[in-house]
């Protein structure tokens, strides 16, 4: 956070500001390139990247391009969205932030938002009110029903983060009748995921020139498919999951293999990438407008 994202040199500013001495930092550096070689305990093996969780996750789903969007679901979510070499200064609450940089390129940057809480709400249900027993079982109380009986759930357990970054917000549960049941419960609390997605999506589109067209997804909740479909439902755009689940480690994976000339290029790396399974949007549009105020309005309450 003490990086000029333009020069991509320490911010001297910033320096002054937190009274960090720039002679205490190490050098900045491409994310990939020739760092040196390992000495033990085995010898000899090039290093040639370093990148962050997030970025390498962006990297692992083949996200090369503008417009190219992943989505971590996991405690939290994680959303990335490629802006190219454009440097895009968020005025809708979202974070700026270098995706990755070859030595001797231009950097490619991203627009991230960040979810609080996620799947940590399912565990929530599950380890805290007992509503579940598993957190495999919302997904199945969830197909019982066929909406959510009129409930919404907002899980600001300890504030919201992007977009709107409301540190004393709590979380909520409005629209309970004696109509609600566990099933419609289950399903509040998965299309909260899905509704927080929407707004860091409606913000990243609001900033960026080139609008979210698909989201790729990864992490733990991409296995309960019917969270991955209400996704889809509530962005309008194919949600896509890649065969290989550990897209962070498979993205460090990927720029290292490009750093020592194992993989050609980025086209390279696209090809080698699969998609597992897919989910197309279905959802009527006059539903997804109302059940979207429907959820603004709950937050608001």
């Amino acid at each position: 956070m003490l990086m000029n994202l333009e020069t991509l040199e320490w911010d001297d500013r910033l320096l002054e500001a937190m009274q960090v001495p720039r002679v205490m930092l190490p050098e900045i550096r491409s994310t990939i390139g020739a760092f040196g070689k390992t000495v033990e305990p085995v010898a000899g093996i090039p290093l040639s990247a370093v990148i962050g969780d997030q970025q390498a996750s962006l990297f692992g789903q083949a996200g090369f391009d503008p417009g190219d969007a992943k989505c971590t679901f996991g405690t939290g979510g994680f959303l990335l969205l490629n802006t190219g070499t454009d440097l895009i200064r968020s005025h809708h609450g979202l974070i700026p932030t270098v995706a990755h940089k070859l030595e001797g390129e231009r950097p490619v940057y991203a627009l991230e938002g960040s979810i609080a809480v996620a799947g940590a709400l399912v565990q929530w249900c599950r380890d805290s009110i007992g509503l579940i027993r598993s957190a495999a079982e919302i997904e199945t109380q969830a197909l019982t029903v066929e909406d959510n009986g009129g409930c919404y759930v907002v899980p600001a357990f300890a504030g919201l983060y992007a977009p709107h970054w409301e540190t004393q917000a709590r979380g909520i549960v409005v629209g309970l009748t004696s109509y609600v049941t566990k099933g419609h419960l289950c399903r509040a609390v998965l299309e909260a995921t899905a509704w927080q997605t929407r707004e860091i999506v409606d913000a990243m589109n609001a900033d960026a020139d080139v609008p979210l067209s698909h989201l790729a997804v990864d992490g733990g909740m991409t296995a309960d498919n019917l969270l991955m479909q209400t996704v889809a439902d509530v962005l309008d755009v194919p949600v896509v999951r890649p065969m290989v689940a550990e897209t962070v480690a498979l993205g460090a994976a990927y720029a290292a293999g490009l750093g020592v000339g194992y993989w050609p290029d980025r086209r390279g790396l696209r090809r080698h990438w699969r998609r597992a399974a897919e989910w197309q949007p279905a959802m009527d549009p006059h539903r997804r407008d109302t059940e979207l105020a429907n959820w603004r309005r709950a937050g608001q309450l």
